[in-house]
């Protein structure tokens, strides 16, 4: 096969994808607020801000999985994960704090499965209309 012809549909290719992700970007714009908070634990968020995080943290894991599978080490996962973690506790602190909690809550991951279950019920939960102890209400700062 011509490795020109690889090339172009492969150039081909990464244009559409880029167009794609570019429509995306609204969303995106979530996953870096969380990153633009990395030691914020005051305050509140809100469900949309704490799943799109999610969303784009398990997407990237898998492309960083996948890129580790072929190159033959888990360092890049790795420190991906190292990376993300203060703003992914950050921005579970504030979830909780958006439901009326305390960011300590978050001590219970340490029961097995039955703390992993409230706090994930915790993170589905509507967050409190108007002001509480934490803040005002984040759907309304938009």
């Amino acid at each position: 096969m011509d490795v020109g012809l690889v090339f172009y549909c492969f150039h081909i290719k990464l244009i559409l994808w880029l167009k794609y992700i570019n429509k995306m970007e609204f969303d995106m714009s979530w996953y870096i607020a969380v990153l633009k908070k990395y030691f914020v634990f005051s305050g509140r968020a809100r469900r949309k801000e704490y799943w799109m995080f999610a969303l784009f943290n398990f997407i990237i894991a898998i492309v960083l999985g996948v890129v580790g599978g072929i190159l033959g080490t888990a360092i890049i996962g790795m420190l991906y994960s190292l990376a993300v973690l203060i703003p992914g506790i950050a921005v579970t602190f504030r979830r909780l704090h958006d439901i009326g909690k305390s960011g300590w809550w978050l001590l219970l991951l340490l029961v097995p499965i039955i703390g992993v279950i409230v706090i994930l019920v915790f993170m589905f939960l509507a967050g409190e209309e108007g002001d509480n102890q934490y803040g005002s209400n984040p759907k309304l700062e938009i």
